[in-house]
């Protein structure tokens, strides 16, 4: 029988010479023991209210008619890693395509699984993918796009490794419709991280994930400078923002304003969107929910209270715990509102969290994609059903109706609110 350890392929290696691997010279080793059955942590193994219907997702996109395994070439209605989704109030729907550099768009919200999309940004045609389109930097392309939301009758979409957000004033219409408005960057081709500069300004970005709106009001999530940028009224380009926060001034970026964790601090802000009158941030690298009780007004406000943490200085996934429990989280990366409640994607452990009090470490109240608030694991440990979720990097709600970016998946799930 021909040796397999690791020595007698190395020296076969070392010789010239190229081992041969015969099926015959494998044995496996198979377990009789039980099936694993995982403890949980006790007195946490409560289903909880459902948040979103039990039944599943009422339509998915990208599923390819729901295959096991599909291509991930760009098409109409096949997607890549989309880590963004915007329910549009003029009835359209917006995906960021981030794994194939495109934004899609569908003129009304789809009634059927796999429905192609009607319009493309960021690419020439549908089956064409590449960073900026494979060629330089410009008003219609993006690289890696993230956060997008509807704003001021337009769209604004994160565009995180060109650094900038960009902004239409209306809805695009295709790959040569230009943005109006580029924040972050100086001009429509320029595309280094805070201009290549080694400190932030108030007019820089490095890699912003997360985009809300409120009015007037923009807020982006500039993650790599672990901060929250808000403009009151962007109007042009290169236009400075108005207010920071997660850092004390516009300059410094180093990870939770180069102290500990605190109520001031972020470590990876991923979205931030007004929530009641207030402003709630996933600060996913600190495994928590910031809330702020009224809308900040000066640079390096502290937060009130946080989600996911006992306290303002503990940062641990699952609150140290490897299992979650209804206050524990796992890096949350978006966030949306649904009537009375605070919905967070709680991303690692692949569940949807649902609040209805913002106090300080509240238990969450409503559950989806997961049995329990004991349980975590992508698809439920299975493999993708209509109601599972497999990293939910983007979330987007408008009446009764949320948009999962299920990126781990590859898909959009639009689902109804549990009723």
């Amino acid at each position: 029988m021909f040796d397999c350890s690791r020595g007698a392929i190395a020296a076969a290696r070392g010789a010239g010479q190229r081992p041969q691997y015969r099926s015959e010279d494998y044995r496996v080793k198979v377990s009789l023991s039980r099936s694993f059955s995982p403890q949980k942590a006790p007195g946490t193994i409560t289903p909880g209210a459902p948040l979103l219907g039990g039944q599943g997702a009422r339509v998915i996109l990208g599923s390819d008619g729901g295959s096991l395994v599909q291509a991930i070439t760009p098409a109409p209605h096949l997607m890549f890693g989309p880590r963004g989704v915007c329910l549009h109030p003029d009835g359209s729907l917006w995906v960021s395509d981030t794994g194939h550099h495109r934004v899609l768009g569908w003129k009304t919200v789809p009634t059927n699984d796999d429905t192609p999309a009607d319009i493309l940004l960021g690419q020439p045609d549908f089956g064409r993918e590449g960073r900026n389109a494979k060629g330089p930097v410009a008003a219609n392309t993006v690289n890696v796009p993230t956060g997008i939301v509807a704003f001021r009758g337009g769209l604004a979409v994160a565009d995180p490794w060109n650094h900038r957000v960009l902004i239409w004033r209306e809805t695009p219409t295709g790959p040569d419709h230009e943005a109006d408005i580029i924040l972050g960057q100086p001009d429509a081709h320029s595309a280094l991280a805070n201009l290549g500069l080694s400190h932030a300004r108030a007019d820089t970005m490095h890699w912003p994930y997360g985009v809300s709106a409120d009015g007037n009001r923009l807020i982006v999530c500039d993650t790599g400078n672990r901060r929250v940028l808000i403009w009151d009224d962007p109007q042009t380009t290169g236009q400075p923002a108005d207010l920071v926060l997660g850092q004390h001034d516009f300059t410094c970026r180093d990870e939770n304003a180069g102290g500990a964790v605190s109520d001031v601090s972020m470590r990876w802000p991923h979205m931030a969107i007004v929530w009641q009158g207030g402003l709630a941030v996933a600060d996913a690298g600190n495994n928590r929910v910031m809330i702020w009780d009224a809308f900040p007004g000066q640079n390096g406000t502290q937060c009130d209270t946080v989600l996911g943490q006992a306290d303002m200085t503990a940062c641990d996934h699952n609150m140290a715990s490897y299992y979650p429990t209804s206050q524990a989280m796992n890096m949350p990366y978006a966030l949306a509102t649904l009537g009375s409640t605070l919905v967070v994607a709680d991303t690692a452990n692949s569940r949807l969290l649902g609040f209805e009090d913002t106090g300080m470490a509240a238990h969450a109240d409503r559950l989806t994609a997961q049995p329990d608030f004991a349980a975590k694991g992508d698809n439920r440990w299975g493999i993708a059903e209509r109601d599972t979720v497999c990293w939910p990097y983007g979330l987007s709600a408008l009446g009764s109706t949320v948009a999962v970016a299920d990126s781990g998946n590859n898909r959009i799930l639009i689902w109804d609110a549990a009723t």
